[in-house]
């Protein structure tokens, strides 16, 4: 189910190109911020459609284009992501409602870097980007998240003491 959304063109959206034209070049993380933070300041294009499941994370694609597409999630306390990384696209996502925590490896020398996301906060990643998201807090939460190029898969890992091991992949299809 789309959202009509995607029939209008925001100010920071470039035009699509001929359906036998080029493929254009995947938005950078700074742009997909954009997107996620103009969406979360504007309730009234989003709010109406938010569910909040006790089964499981709820989540719509409001947004389906060539080179980027937008999900709207909403997060009871204790639904989480595991971790997981966005098949090679770049991503960023808003906190809109609520607070959220972010899991990530830093490195050696920094180990497991955990953020604390309160509405309002964007963030943005690289295609390689491995993270765990998860809602912690006692309310829920609502974020919109934007891919470029949309996606095509999502791995999924454990977190052992050798660091992340990859335990499963989805697809389109699980969506």
């Amino acid at each position: 189910m789309s959202l009509d959304l995607a029939a209008e063109t925001p100010p920071h959206a470039p035009d699509k190109p001929p359906a036998d034209g080029p493929a254009r070049a995947p938005l950078t993380p700074n742009t997909l911020r954009t997107v996620v933070r103009e969406l979360a300041e504007r309730p009234e294009q989003w709010i109406h459609l938010v569910r909040l499941s006790t089964e499981e994370r709820w989540y719509q694609r409001l947004v389906a284009d060539d080179d980027h597409e937008v999900w709207l999630i909403s997060w009871l306390p204790g639904q989480s992501t595991g971790f997981h990384d966005h098949g090679g696209s770049r991503g960023a996502f808003a906190v809109a409602l609520g607070e959220l925590e972010e899991l990530s490896l830093g490195g050696p020398e920094q180990g497991l870097l955990i953020r604390r996301i309160p509405a309002g906060t964007a963030r943005a990643f690289g295609p390689e980007y491995v993270h765990d998201v998860r809602n912690t807090a006692s309310g829920p939460a609502v974020t919109l998240h934007a891919y470029s190029p949309p996606l095509s898969s999502m791995a999924h890992y454990d977190l052992r003491a050798g660091g992340l091991v990859r335990t499963s992949e989805e697809g389109p299809e699980q969506w």
